[in-house]
């Protein structure tokens, strides 16, 4: 299927690894024109233009929209657990200060970034994609992670409510467990899990389908999610605007 990108002008946020990186491959292969933005710039990747940017910076959002010009699509894909908040022993243990990097990150940088590049997508009609979490549906940990999605996927809710009477489209995607640098790493959060439960990582992961009830019992890959955030990108989705879309492998079990 032709998903009609060729020629769109793409931004990718948190493109350095995991579903990011997996995104932005897409889009150019696609034919778009993709921009993608990490605090660290990966190795090259065909057809994408990478640009090392903090976007917790409260600068750095102006300065992204001036390099990249206008674009068509945004896929606001920034975004973790922060280390302090993972090896947290629940609530009680997440203080102030963690809070805030956790909302910075997760919700205050694609807050700024959609801002500063919002003027140039409503003159092409285009389409904002919100990388968000099934921790904004569920109450996992860490809790300040799962806050801050779902301010996150009310965001797209707003978004779209407000800017889809001229032509701007905005979604959400909810990944569950998914195989990224929290899952596989050996100092990722499934590592730390695995520590506490004094288990090695592989058999902790082996052991993830079942904790969780995922019913396709696998973790899911980042290509799969960015196959379909590539798709939401597209024209091939043009009715589609304000919905959440859970890739989580039948994780969560609410209707």
């Amino acid at each position: 299927m032709d998903l009609q990108l060729t020629g769109k002008t793409a931004v990718v946020t948190g493109a350095s690894k995991g579903i990011g990186l997996e995104t932005a491959r897409l889009l150019a292969q696609e034919g778009a024109i993709v921009h993608g933005v990490a605090r660290t710039v990966p190795e090259p990747v065909p057809g994408v233009t990478f640009l090392a940017r903090d976007l917790t910076d409260p600068s750095a959002a102006a300065g992204l929209a001036e390099a990249v010009g206008p674009v068509d699509i945004l896929i606001n894909n920034v975004g973790a657990a922060l280390p302090a908040s993972m090896h947290a022993e629940g609530f009680l243990g997440i203080d102030d200060a963690t809070w805030l990097g956790t909302f910075e990150l997760n919700l205050f940088a694609t807050v700024r970034v959609t801002r500063a590049l919002l003027p140039s997508l409503l003159d092409r009609r285009g389409v904002i994609v919100n990388v968000s979490s099934i921790g904004a549906r569920a109450p996992y940990q860490p809790v300040d992670y799962g806050a801050a999605k779902a301010a996150l996927t009310n965001l797209s809710k707003a978004l779209a409510e407000e800017f889809g009477p001229v032509g701007l489209r905005s979604l959400t995607v909810s990944p569950g467990p998914t195989r990224t640098a929290n899952w596989g790493d050996p100092h990722g959060y499934a590592a730390h899990l695995a520590a506490q439960a004094g288990v090695p990582l592989d058999d902790f992961l082996a052991g993830v389908p079942d904790a969780m009830s995922i019913v396709l019992g696998r973790l899911s890959e980042p290509e799969e999610t960015a196959a379909l955030i590539t798709y939401l990108a597209s024209p091939r989705a043009a009715n589609l605007t304000g919905a959440d879309v859970v890739a989580d492998g039948g994780t969560l079990k609410a209707v």
